[in-house]
């Protein structure tokens, strides 16, 4: 049973990394090189993909508590710690500013309220993005994938 649910925890952190990936690079892309027409096709694009992201990361998080079992230590209590973090910041952060700069951009308000919301949206998302690449490198770690370097130069003294 733990290797379906690993492979389906380590699928549903993969898609939800991509995601958030896609979700930042095609905003920065827009912003950078779009026009405001390109930044609402953007801005709908992402709302649209919320509830796949919300999926992808309630599957990961389920499937992590579940991994973790009941008494979680090292390495799986803090893939658990940064879990709630990544949440708490979608959650609050990601998610309504996501829907606030769609309707922003539907109103064609690119004021100081959108830079501002979308230079917090831009920081949010790159904490999750630091702290999914930091889970991944701790289950690999975890699955026996991934050596620590500590053990790794231990091995070629």
């Amino acid at each position: 049973m733990r290797t379906p649910l690993r492979l389906l925890h380590a699928i549903a952190g993969f898609v939800s990394l991509v995601i958030i990936l896609r979700f930042l690079g095609n905003t920065a892309y827009a912003e950078l090189y779009g026009d405001p027409a390109a930044i609402l096709a953007v801005k709908s694009w992402i709302v649209w993909r919320l509830p796949v992201l919300i999926v992808a990361l309630a599957i990961a998080g389920a499937t992590g508590f579940a991994l973790a079992g009941p008494s979680p230590r090292g390495l799986a209590a803090r893939k658990l710690a940064r879990m709630r973090v990544i949440a708490a910041n979608g959650i609050l952060v990601l998610v309504p500013a996501a829907i606030f700069l769609f309707w922003k951009a539907d109103a064609g308000e690119f004021d100081a309220t959108f830079a501002a919301l979308q230079t917090i949206e831009f920081i949010a998302g790159s904490v999750n993005i630091v702290l999914i690449g930091l889970s991944f490198r701790d289950g690999l770690r975890l699955t026996g994938r991934l050596r620590r370097r500590s053990d790794a130069s231990a091995r070629r003294s």
